[in-house]
């Protein structure tokens, strides 16, 4: 398993949380013209399936900076 993997199997559930949140009061300013407003339950799905790929670009940037600290110079 590589590091990045490990990274962000480590911050999933941070990013799918997030997402969920961002999701819901995104619906919420939408709804100011006329965009139904998400449900939770809508909204934590939207967030388990946008999470993962914003945890990986995130993790991916933690590893280069991880990286980054570890070279010498």
């Amino acid at each position: 398993m590589t590091r990045q993997t490990r990274v962000t199997l480590w911050l999933y559930p941070f990013g799918a949380g997030a997402a969920a949140v961002n999701l819901f009061f995104a619906s919420l300013i939408l709804s100011w013209v006329g965009m139904p407003v998400l449900s939770p339950g809508w909204s934590v799905i939207g967030g388990i399936v946008l999470g993962l790929p914003a945890t990986h670009l995130f993790a991916a940037h933690i590893v280069r900076l991880m990286q980054k600290a570890e070279t010498p110079g």
